[in-house]
């Protein structure tokens, strides 16, 4: 088996969905993770808050600085994660498809470095 990392790309731009739209989301990830759980792929998911909320540390001249706000600005971010085991590419990206529809957002499949503990 194979740890795969799924991300939520969230645009930037746009308007977020409407209470109900949300909802919907909101049912439709839940019945996804039941599914990752009852196959035995799910590890962890969970949606992060807006970049505005993020803190970058950097190294510089041998101590550490702390700045407000994302590392760079762009079109999109990293909205949410998924951390699955898969035991290949094809199987994390048929996982990655049901994140998609799921999310109605687009997901990237990342393949860890190191296979997964059995």
């Amino acid at each position: 088996m194979q740890y795969y990392l799924l991300s939520v790309i969230t645009p930037t731009d746009g308007t977020p969905p409407g209470p109900e739209a949300m909802a919907e989301i909101v049912r439709n990830l839940g019945t996804f993770h039941d599914e990752l759980r009852e196959a035995g792929a799910w590890v962890f998911a969970g949606g992060l808050h807006g970049p505005e909320t993020a803190t970058v540390l950097r190294p510089s001249d041998g101590d550490v600085l702390i700045t407000d706000g994302p590392y760079a600005e762009g079109k999109e971010y990293l909205g949410g994660i998924c951390l699955i085991k898969a035991p290949d590419l094809d199987a994390a990206l048929e996982w990655g498809r049901k994140a998609t529809w799921a999310t109605t957002l687009p997901i990237e499949v990342r393949p860890f470095m190191h296979q997964a503990e059995e």
